[in-house]
């Protein structure tokens, strides 16, 4: 896409990371470390790629798009909300007892959501399922599916990557399939590279036959212009390895693993969010802080 507007980006990304300390407060459990490892990915992917309409949801020419971290997914759900899928009020309905924005995702709950995740693994072979059967239906949307780098220790991942750039060939190649990787290094129990390393991740890859992009998963501009390359690329799906820092923006929590999947209380999340907007506090934003200083006194 050409010339986007970066700073715009910038800034919903940020509303997005507060969004997201927000919702998790509220929720009092959730996973706070990948969902802010992500967001700028997903900031990208739906304000600046992804075809759909948000009053259709089921429009069959849409782009889709697989969380394959479900767990994740308050990342998601801030996106959907201020695409208009749901109103923004809903947002604070997170993990509560017959909301649609459950935990993980449920496509039977809340329209605009394509596949149920959370079992880890499972992402990328739906996704290539979906790439293959738009394909056979001669439709010309894309998918996106992101992935965590934990999870790419199932076999399953590993089964789908081996086929990847195989099925549908020759006439059907899953070029319209975009795969990306949020890769913060730290997964429940502590780092990566200490529970099972996936490294040389990139190389790995590539003897697969996909082609593979490296790139910073927070510098807007080169995952916007990675899209551009995978859009470009014909014969073979796109593999993008994107580094990340889990918890980004919030300096107490990036790279520990302790906030993989911990809500932060009230007034951590009022020092986070203050990190995040920095000082003097947006007027837009106190709301939130007081809000979340009346929940601490509950």
């Amino acid at each position: 896409m050409a010339n986007p507007d970066l700073a715009k980006l910038e800034a919903i990304a940020r509303d997005g990371r507060v969004q997201i300390l927000r919702m998790l407060t509220h929720a009092g459990s959730g996973h706070p470390g990948g969902s802010l490892s992500v967001i700028d990915i997903l900031t990208v992917l739906y304000f600046s790629r992804m075809k759909y309409d948000s009053k259709r949801p089921t429009w069959e020419d849409r782009d889709r798009f697989v969380l394959s971290k479900g767990h994740c997914v308050p990342a998601q759900y801030y996106c959907m909300a201020r695409a208009g899928f749901f109103p923004e009020s809903q947002l604070l309905t997170l993990r509560k007892l017959g909301s649609p924005l459950q935990g993980h995702p449920d496509r039977m709950a809340l329209p605009g959501i394509e596949a149920a995740t959370g079992s880890l693994g499972q992402g990328l072979s739906v996704s290539m399922g979906m790439a293959l059967g738009l394909k056979l239906a001669g439709k010309g949307a894309r998918v996106y599916c992101v992935m965590g780098d934990g999870e790419t220790q199932e076999g399953q991942v590993w089964e789908s990557l081996m086929s990847g750039p195989k099925l549908g060939a020759p006439d059907h190649h899953l070029d319209n399939l975009c795969v990306v990787l949020d890769y913060n290094g730290v997964q429940l129990d502590n780092f990566v590279k200490k529970i099972l390393d996936i490294e040389p991740i990139v190389d790995k890859v590539k003897a697969f036959g996909w082609p593979v992009l490296d790139i910073n998963g927070h510098d807007l501009a080169q995952i916007d212009k990675a899209f551009d390359q995978a859009e470009a690329t014909k014969g073979a799906p796109t593999f993008i390895v994107a580094h990340t820092v889990k918890g980004k923006g919030v300096s107490f929590m990036e790279n520990d693993p302790e906030w993989h999947g911990k809500a932060p209380k009230p007034n951590e999340a009022i020092e986070a969010i203050r990190e995040v907007v920095g000082e003097p506090v947006p007027a837009s934003v106190q709301p939130i802080l007081d809000e979340l200083k009346a929940l601490e006194k509950k």
